[in-house]
């Protein structure tokens, strides 16, 4: 076994007996990990009350070569996730983020940009930052990051350019809008209006300016959720637990 560090973000924790939990973490450097913590229930345990659910820790594991638990020996704190104080929407945005990066991450998987996405988010969300931007914006970053964008202006099918006035054809199962031809015989498919198109657009860009004194108009917000929701939910295979409570930021 060798010893590793890094920073991580702490996504989950499961009781494995009266003393200890397992730890599924997102580190900087070593991706999705998942470590057994001994002693980590314990009133004084080696972890300085550390492990979390959303803190932000600097932490030493034993990798292990095979299929089985690492091990967690040392977890410092870094930084608490604090919103949950003062907005229960931001508590549950919070919640899921962590969600968010379990179900679509791989193990030993390193993405240190989307480490870093994640880490910035939790801090808006911990500040003034409207959360359902902010949480599209991590969404949609997410999916860049990790290869799952849809296509917001070429036809997903055929490559063609969409445009439209009225709505446009966005496939769910096929990763992006469709042309009037493309669009025949898919199923999954659902008719956008333009301008949520040009927001999810927007908020999909690699050198998107982090504003947080823009928001997604009142109008859109609904529309957006929607979108994001069902496309997320069928690109992991099932209904993200969290999708019900984001609905109050569709408000």
């Amino acid at each position: 076994m060798s010893s590793e560090k890094s920073r991580a973000l702490i996504l989950r924790l499961v009781d494995f007996s009266e003393s200890s939990c397992v730890v599924t973490l997102f580190t900087e450097r070593f991706g999705k990990i998942a470590a057994l913590a001994k002693g980590a229930r314990r009133p004084k345990g080696p972890f300085e009350s550390a492990l979390d659910l959303l803190a932000i820790c600097r932490i030493v594991f034993l990798h292990k070569s095979s299929d089985s638990l690492d091990l967690l020996t040392e977890a410092k704190l870094e930084k608490r996730f604090r919103a949950s104080t003062r907005d229960l929407s931001r508590l549950y945005a919070g919640y899921y983020v962590a969600e968010l990066l379990n179900e679509l991450t791989d193990i030993a998987d390193p993405h240190p940009e989307l480490f870093e996405a994640a880490i910035f988010t939790l801090a808006e969300l911990n500040a003034e930052a409207d959360v359902l931007t902010t949480i599209v914006r991590f969404e949609l970053t997410t999916l860049r990051l990790l290869g799952h964008l849809p296509t917001w202006d070429q036809c997903a099918g055929c490559g063609v350019i969409v445009s439209g006035d009225s709505r446009i054809s966005f496939g769910q199962l096929a990763g992006g809008v469709l042309c009037n031809t493309c669009r025949v015989g898919q199923r999954e498919v659902v008719r956008i209006k333009p301008e949520v198109i040009r927001v999810l657009k927007l908020l999909s860009r690699e050198d998107e300016p982090t504003d947080t004194s823009w928001s997604v108009a009142a109008n859109l917000r609904g529309p957006v959720r929607g979108v994001l929701n069902r496309y997320i939910a069928n690109l992991v295979g099932h209904r993200i637990r969290m999708h019900d409570y984001l609905g109050m930021l569709a408000t």
